[in-house]
């Protein structure tokens, strides 16, 4: 069966009601990427006048021009029409995990709705670009998938809200406080961990690095400004422990207080000049052109009740993370690794006493 997508479009309305095309957001992100307006309206699918039209009404829209054209040199976008692409780009990235949560429950209405409707599985799990690989590979199964943070998605299963939890460990750096809390909700006897995929956590920087930025002990330069991840977030609880065994004052981290809640909102956060330097997942770094300094690798677990091991859709979620397919699509992520995906384990062989 298909699946339907959610996506978001702009709208943008002047004083008098007036609304106008968002298709020029299209227009701006292949003059950035291609560099001349033939090229870019050819990649934006649109003819060379419709896009010299649409610059010349967004710009009277602003009041200002959003792209410079210059005989022999092409054409670039002006401080406006950049701060624009980039706007759109952390707003869409901000937005990720509940427009798939969203898309989700757009597709099990359709699903239910028709014959031969297969087994159900509700998952909970953070946000990540492998685990929003799943749909795409949910053969055989109705899959609900609903983003939350670790701790969430482990009180979920704790309720019987779900029947598989998404959580992630780091490989080396695991503080007291993390095990203690999910040890609340992980029980040896009652429950199974399956091994899903490995992702590399560090810095996500400017490609040129202008602020020669090689650690955490960077960071609290005075001109070096931060974008941080929310305090649920497992890239946070991360982020704290390193900070602490570093013995590094999160205070004197110029921009520590300000978040974002997804790792490709921190790319772009960074991307649009907002900040110098972020912490989250290498794919998202790549996703962006940005740098990536590599600090921790993490393991991205999923974990059900052992009982559920025996059902039809925990069977098919099995087989299809095992696949040849799904494995190589994680691959294709950078920073990414599906090692011993789809193994199950106990719970006391990946949380350390």
């Amino acid at each position: 069966m298909k699946r339907i997508q959610v996506v978001p479009t702009w709208s943008f309305r002047d004083s008098s009601g007036n609304q106008l095309n968002p298709q020029l957001f299209s227009l701006l992100r292949a003059i950035h990427e291609e560099g001349k307006l033939t090229a870019a309206t050819k990649k934006a699918g649109i003819s060379y006048r419709h896009g010299w039209n649409l610059l010349n009404t967004w710009a009277a829209f602003f009041g200002v021009p959003l792209v410079e054209l210059q005989k022999g040199r092409g054409a670039h976008l002006t401080a406006l029409g950049e701060k624009l692409i980039w706007a759109e780009q952390r707003v869409v990235a901000r937005l990720e995990p509940q427009l798939e949560s969203l898309t989700s429950d757009l597709n099990m209405e359709i699903h239910r709705a028709l014959e031969g409707v297969s087994p159900l599985l509700r998952v909970h799990a953070s946000h990540g670009y492998a685990v929003a690989l799943l749909p795409d590979y949910a053969d055989g199964i109705q899959l609900d998938l609903q983003y939350k943070s670790a701790e969430e998605a482990l009180a979920s299963l704790s309720r019987g809200n779900c029947e598989v939890a998404g959580f992630h460990l780091p490989t080396s750096v695991i503080s007291p406080q993390l095990i203690e809390s999910y040890s609340r909700y992980l029980k040896p006897r009652v429950h199974k961990v399956i091994r899903f995929i490995t992702r590399r956590q560090g810095l996500i920087i400017k490609a040129d690095n202008p602020h020669e930025i090689h650690g955490l002990q960077d960071l609290i330069k005075p001109e070096v400004r931060f974008i941080n991840r929310q305090k649920d977030s497992g890239t946070r609880v991360l982020l704290d422990e390193m900070l602490y065994q570093q013995d590094i004052d999160s205070q004197h981290i110029t921009g520590f207080e300000n978040e974002e809640f997804t790792h490709s909102a921190v790319a772009a956060y960074v991307a649009s000049g907002m900040a110098d330097v972020g912490m989250g997942v290498e794919a998202a770094a790549r996703q962006f052109g940005l740098g990536f300094i590599p600090l921790e690798d993490e393991y991205y677990l999923l974990v059900c009740h052992h009982r559920n091991l025996e059902q039809a859709a925990m069977e098919r979620l099995l087989q299809n993370i095992r696949s040849p397919l799904f494995q190589q699509a994680v691959m294709q992520l950078p920073g990414y690794t599906p090692d011993r995906c789809g193994e199950v384990v106990s719970v006391d062989s990946v949380l350390p006493k």
